[in-house]
């Protein structure tokens, strides 16, 4: 191997190894629409979620609930 060889050889390593490096940390990001898309959701199951316990606070809840039971 001459050294044209080994120089090309480094050279298609080092653009490999900062390509893998590039592409490491960027995987584990979100795209905006999709963190958009996530907030949406979360914004709609706070609301049910306030919506449930207005409900299950409810005096006449706890009292059917209470019928209920017996």
């Amino acid at each position: 191997m001459g050294p044209f060889e080994i120089a090309a050889l480094a050279i298609v390593g080092g653009i490999g190894l900062s390509a893998f490096k590039v592409y490491h940390d960027n995987k584990g990001k979100a795209g905006s629409a999709e963190l958009e898309q996530l907030k949406a959701e979360q914004e709609k199951l706070k609301q049910r979620i306030a919506t449930l316990e207005s409900i299950v606070t409810d005096k006449s809840y706890q009292l059917k609930d209470q019928i209920n039971r017996l």
